[in-house]
């Protein structure tokens, strides 16, 4: 977790700050994992139509670096913009 992040529980006892890091950080990894399952799952449903072979074929696999490039630039991009929003939101003490 981003120590930055911690300055707004000041005042707050360490056992307190750090039960609140811990938190934090677990709700990061779950919101990445349900980024990469849902990513999976999207790109999957799209790009794969058979289960003729073991392996994807060539249109099956640039159908699927595709999708996962798109979903992760769209991921990228929306984290920026709230990032963006967030940061104007902030108003100094």
């Amino acid at each position: 977790m981003d120590k930055s992040m911690l300055s707004d529980l000041d005042g707050l006892p360490e056992e307190d700050k750090m039960r609140m890091a811990t938190m934090v950080d677990q709700l990061q990894i779950r919101d990445s994992l349900r980024m990469y399952n849902s990513l999976v799952e999207r790109c999957f449903t799209d790009c794969v139509d058979t289960f003729r072979r073991k392996t994807l074929d060539k249109q099956e696999e640039s159908c699927v670096k595709r999708c996962a490039e798109k979903f992760l630039k769209h991921s990228m991009r929306v984290g920026m913009r709230f990032a963006e929003l967030n940061q104007g939101v902030a108003t100094p003490d």
